[in-house]
C-alpha cells in the first residue's frame, strides 16, 4: 500500500496527498507534519515497511470539506485519492487514483465558498506588447476574457483587470517575471495561489487540440478568440490546467466572453478602494459599501451579478437604458415587484447546483432543491407576463420552465432523502422495480418467510414444520422426530438435535440471500441509479444556464427597484452628452449610515465647456471629499443601470473615474506620502480621457507649502485647459485659496465653498455647497472641535497672528529662485554694502571676524 502511496505522491509533490483507508483520508510523512500542524490534528505513525514509524495523520472522509477548506484558505492545494473499488470486492490491493486535486480557484463545495461571490481563477499571458487574460469561474460556469494592449501601459492594464475580477488563483506564463509592478500588485494586493506555468503548456497544437475539445471546431466563430492570438493560449493554458486538476467536470465551460476595455467604464485600484464599491478601506467589510446600499437581491445568482455590475459600469448608453426601463417598470408596480421577489427567494443556486451534478457531488437534497427552483419557474413566467419592458421581456423569454427536468427528480428522488447516499432511502418508491423488491425484502422479510412456511406445509403436510434462524447456519427448516411423515427429497439435512432435524432447500437459500444482501445491494443499487439521474440532468446543462442567467437579472433589477423605492432615488437621464447636472444630489452610502440627522443634499452641474472644473474650498470635516465622491457613484451608479440618490440627475456617460483622495504611504515599497500622492496623480494625468470624471482631493499638501502650492497650479491648468490639457469634468478641492484666483484667468473653471457659519470662536459646518470661494480655512476651529486642549488652540492662534502679520501671503510664482541672484543684488543691496561684500575674503575669515562683519553691515542697513 505504501508503494502505491509513494507512486502517487510522486506525480502531486506540490500537494497535500488526501489518501483514502477505509473511512478515513489519511495523510504521510511531510504531509502529515504540515497538516497536524494546520488543522490541529493528532500526529501518530505507522509501520511502513522501513526502520522508522511513517508521521501519520488523518481525517473522517465524511467530513473532509471542513478540514479541506481550511488548508485551502491558507494556500495548499489538495490532492484527494480515493477507493476506485469496493475493498470487499477487490482482488489484492484495492485500486486507487486522484480523482480531483482541489485548489483555490477550483473550489466547487458549496461550504467553501461564499454565495455573494465568484470564485475566480485567472490566466494571463504575455507576449511582446499584448496580454491575453482570461478569469473563470468554475463553482457557476462563468468565463470572461480579453486582449490587452501597452497603450496606455501594459503592467497597469493587466492591474486593472486583476482588480476587477480578484482572482482566488493565478496561472502565469515565464514573462510575467519582467513585469516587477503585475507582480509586486499580485503579492501587495492579491491573496491568491500562483502557479507559473511552463512554455511547454503553451505549445500550439496542444492548445488548438484543447480549444477544440472545449468549444468546438468552430471556436474562433463562436467565442470570437483568435487562432494563436494572447487570448487564445492564456484561456488554452487554463483548460490545460483545469483539466489536470478537476479529472472531471471541464465540460461546465461551455462558452466564454470575450469583452474588451470600451464595453466598461475604467475604474483603477486606487479609485475602487476610495469609492469603497464593494469593500471598505478600513475593515474591508461589505457594510458601508456601495454594493451594500444597492444588494436588495433574494437569490446567490442575483448577488453574485449585482457585484459584478458594481465592478464592470457599462458605455453603451442603449444598454444602460435598457436597464434602466426594466427598474422603472418594477419601480412603479409595487404588487408586482413584491410577488415577484417572494418567488425569487424560494430559488436556489442554480448555477453552482448544476455545477456539482456536472461534477457527480450533487447531494440528494441538492437535486430537490432543483426540482423546488423548477417549481417557481411557471410561475415567474406568469408574473412577468404583463411586463412591457425590453428587460424584462427578455428575461421572460430566457427563462425556460424545465418542467421535464423538475419531474425526473421528482419521479426519481424521494421528498424526505437523507443528505448523503450511504444510507439508502434516496430513490422514490415507484421510480425502480428491483429496489421497490429488496425494500420489500429488508422490511417485510417475515412475512416473506411465513409464506414459504405455509407453502412448504401444505406441500409436506406436516403441520408442524417451522422454519428458523441462527448465525451459524443461517435460515433452515426445523421438522420434529415425532413426526412420520416422509421428507421431500429437495430437502438437505444441515443438523440433527435431539428432538428434531434441520434442512434447508435452494429456494429457501435464494431467499436467504435476499434478505441478508437486500442491505448491501439496494445501497449500491440507489447509487447506480443516482449516478444516472445526475448524468440526466447534467445534460440539461445549457437549459438551467440559461434559466440562471435570466433570473439573476431579474432579481438585480427588482433588487434595484426594490432600493429606488426604499431610499427615495430617481431614475437619471443617461446619454452621450458631456453633461453631468445632479440636482440634490446624497451620498448613497453617507446617508444610510448616519445616526441621527438629515443629511444635506447639494447640487452639481460639470461639463466639459463652461463648468469644466470646480475648485472647492473650505474647512476640513464640512463635507468636501463627501460631496466629491458622491458626484462619482451617482455616475457610477446611473451606468450600472440604477436610480440615483438625487431630485433629479443627467449623466453624460464618462468612460472612467479617477480618484485621488486622502493620505497613504507605502513604505514597503519606499513610497510616503507624497510620493505615493504624485504617483496616483501621474497615473491621472497619463490616463485621463477628455470624457472622464476626476476627482483630486487636497493635492500637493505631502510637500513645502510652495512646492505643493506650484504642483497643484500646474495640475489644475493642465487639466482645465482646452487645447493641450484634458479638457474633461474635475473636481478639485483644495486648502490652497491661493489657488481659487484661477477662476478669473481659465475658462471652465468655477470656485464653489462649503457654507459655514461661525459664532465666535464656534463653528458649525452647513455641508452646503455654494458659488464663490471660501473665506477662510477654518483649521484652528476644526483642531478645536477635534479635541486638541485649549492652551493648544490659544497659542496656535497667537502663532497664526504674528505669521499673518510678518508674512507675505504664499504665492507660487514668487518661489525663490537662484538664477536671479543678480538681478536681488543689483536692486536691494545699497551700493556700499555691496562693495564691501565684494572685498571681503571669506575663506580667511575667523568665525569672530565673520560674525562682526555680519553685525556691522546689519548696522549699515538701519
Amino acid at each position: 500500500m505504501m508503494k502505491q502511496y509513494f507512486e502517487i505522491k510522486e506525480q502531486y509533490k506540490d500537494t497535500i496527498l488526501f489518501f483514502r483507508l477505509g473511512d478515513f483520508y489519511e495523510m504521510f510523512y511531510d504531509d502529515a507534519i504540515l497538516a497536524s500542524r494546520e488543522l490541529e490534528l493528532t500526529l501518530t505513525g505507522r509501520d511502513c515497511g522501513q526502520e522508522e514509524r511513517a508521521p501519520m495523520c488523518g481525517v473522517p472522509f465524511h467530513a473532509c470539506e471542513a478540514y479541506i477548506a481550511r488548508l485551502i484558505a491558507k494556500g495548499y492545494k489538495v490532492a484527494i485519492c480515493e477507493q476506485m473499488e469496493d475493498p470487499a470486492l477487490a482482488k489484492g490491493l484495492v485500486k486507487r487514483d486522484i480523482i480531483r486535486v482541489v485548489t483555490p480557484g477550483t473550489v466547487i463545495e458549496s461550504s467553501m465558498l461564499d454565495d455573494a461571490k465568484n470564485n475566480y481563477i485567472g490566466s494571463i499571458f504575455l507576449r511582446g506588447g499584448e496580454a491575453g487574460v482570461c478569469f473563470a469561474d468554475v463553482s457557476t460556469g462563468t468565463c470572461h476574457t480579453t486582449q490587452l494592449s501597452g497603450k496606455g501601459g501594459l503592467d497597469d492594464a493587466v492591474i486593472a483587470e486583476l482588480c476587477r475580477f480578484a482572482p482566488s488563483e493565478l496561472l502565469f506564463n515565464s514573462e510575467i517575471l519582467r513585469h516587477k509592478a503585475v507582480t509586486a500588485y499580485v503579492k501587495d494586493h492579491l491573496a491568491c495561489s500562483v502557479e507559473l506555468l511552463d512554455e511547454a503548456d503553451y505549445q500550439p497544437a496542444a492548445s488548438e487540440e484543447r480549444m477544440r475539445t472545449q468549444f468546438g471546431a468552430q471556436y474562433e466563430q463562436k467565442i470570437g478568440v483568435r487562432k494563436n492570438s494572447v487570448a487564445f493560449y492564456c484561456m488554452a493554458a487554463l483548460l490545460a490546467y483545469l483539466g489536470e486538476t478537476q479529472k472531471r467536470g471541464i465540460e461546465r465551460l461551455k462558452t466564454a466572453e470575450l469583452y474588451s476595455g470600451s464595453q466598461y467604464m475604467q475604474l483603477s485600484p486606487v479609485t475602487r478602494a476610495n469609492l469603497e464599491l464593494t469593500e471598505t478601506m478600513r475593515g474591508r467589510e461589505k457594510k458601508g459599501t456601495l454594493l451594500w446600499v444597492l444588494d436588495c437581491t433574494e437569490t446567490a445568482m442575483g448577488k453574485r451579478l449585482v457585484r459584478s455590475w458594481i465592478e464592470q459600469p457599462l458605455l453603451d448608453a442603449g444598454a444602460i437604458n435598457e436597464r434602466l426601463d426594466g427598474t422603472a417598470e418594477l419601480c412603479a408596480q409595487n404588487v408586482l415587484r413584491a410577488d415577484l421577489r417572494a418567488t425569487l427567494s424560494r430559488i436556489f443556486d442554480l448555477e453552482r447546483l448544476m455545477t456539482r451534478v456536472l461534477y457527480g457531488s450533487a447531494t440528494p437534497r441538492e437535486l430537490l432543491a432543483l426540482a423546488a427552483t423548477c417549481e417557481q419557474l411557471p410561475v415567474l413566467l406568469t408574473q412577468l407576463e404583463p411586463c412591457g419592458s425590453a428587460a424584462l421581456a427578455n428575461v421572460r423569454a430566457a427563462i425556460d420552465p424545465l418542467q421535464d427536468l423538475r419531474e425526473l427528480v421528482q419521479r426519481a428522488v424521494d421528498e424526505q432523502a437523507p443528505s448523503t447516499l450511504k444510507d439508502g432511502g434516496v430513490i422514490r418508491a415507484g421510480y425502480n422495480a428491483e429496489v421497490d423488491e429488496l425494500r420489500d425484502i429488508m422490511h417485510g422479510g417475515k412475512g416473506y418467510l411465513t409464506d414459504l412456511e405455509a407453502k412448504l406445509r401444505e406441500e409436506t403436510g406436516i403441520s408442524k414444520l417451522k422454519i428458523g434462524y441462527n448465525r451459524v447456519f443461517g435460515y433452515y427448516i426445523e421438522i420434529s422426530h415425532a413426526v412420520t411423515a416422509p421428507i421431500p427429497e429437495n430437502f438437505i439435512r444441515k443438523q440433527t438435535l435431539a428432538g428434531a432435524e434441520r434442512y434447508i432447500t435452494d429456494e429457501l437459500k435464494q431467499l436467504e440471500s435476499k434478505i441478508l444482501g437486500a442491505s448491501e445491494r439496494l445501497i449500491v443499487l440507489e447509487r447506480e441509479l443516482f449516478d444516472g439521474l445526475l448524468a440526466d440532468v447534467a445534460a440539461q446543462l445549457e437549459r438551467v444556464q440559461r434559466t440562471a442567467a435570466a433570473l439573476a437579472k431579474l432579481d438585480v433589477l427588482a433588487g434595484f427597484a426594490e432600493a429606488a423605492v426604499r431610499y427615495n432615488y430617481v431614475r437619471p437621464t443617461v446619454d452621450d452628452g458631456d453633461e453631468l447636472v445632479i440636482e440634490e444630489g446624497r451620498h448613497p452610502v453617507v446617508e444610510r449610515v448616519m445616526s441621527g440627522g438629515l443629511f444635506v443634499p447639494n447640487d452639481t452641474r460639470l461639463d466639459c465647456d463652461e463648468n469644466r472644473m470646480l475648485i472647492i474650498t473650505g474647512p476640513n470635516m464640512a463635507g468636501k471629499s463627501t460631496y466629491m465622491r458622491q458626484n462619482a457613484l451617482i455616475c457610477l451608479m446611473a451606468q450600472i443601470g440604477s436610480f440615483v440618490p438625487a431630485k433629479a440627475a443627467r449623466v453624460g456617460i464618462v468612460d472612467s473615474i479617477f480618484t485621488r483622495v486622502g493620505a497613504s504611504d507605502d513604505l514597503a515599497a519606499g513610497k510616503s506620502t507624497f510620493m505615493v500622492e504624485m504617483t496616483e496623480v501621474a497615473e491621472i494625468l497619463k490616463t485621463a480621457t477628455p470624457k472622464s470624471l476626476v476627482i483630486l482631493d487636497e493635492i500637493g499638501r505631502g510637500t513645502s507649502t510652495f512646492d505643493g502650492m506650484s504642483i497643484a497650479r500646474a495640475v489644475v491648468e493642465h487639466i482645465a485647459a482646452k487645447g493641450g490639457g484634458l479638457a474633461c469634468k474635475t473636481l478639485f478641492a483644495t486648502h490652497y485659496h491661493e489657488l481659487t484666483d484661477l477662476e478669473n484667468a481659465i475658462d471652465g473653471v468655477k470656485n464653489y465653498n462649503i457654507a459655514v457659519k461661525k459664532r465666535g470662536d464656534d463653528i458649525t459646518f452647513l455641508r452646503r455647497i455654494v458659488r464663490g470661494p471660501a473665506d477662510d480655512s477654518y483649521g484652528i476651529e476644526v483642531a478645536k472641535l477635534a479635541g486638541l486642549p485649549d492652551e493648544i488652540i490659544a497659542r496656535a492662534k497667537e502663532v497664526l497672528k504674528v505669521l499673518e502679520s510678518s508674512t507675505v501671503t504664499p504665492n507660487p510664482v514668487m518661489q525663490l529662485d537662484f538664477s536671479n541672484y543678480e538681478r536681488f543684488e543689483q536692486e536691494e543691496t545699497p551700493p556700499a554694502i555691496a562693495e564691501r561684500l565684494r572685498a571681503l575674503d571669506v575663506e580667511t575669515l575667523t568665525p569672530l571676524e565673520a560674525l562682526n562683519t555680519l553685525y556691522e553691515l546689519k548696522q549699515q542697513l538701519k
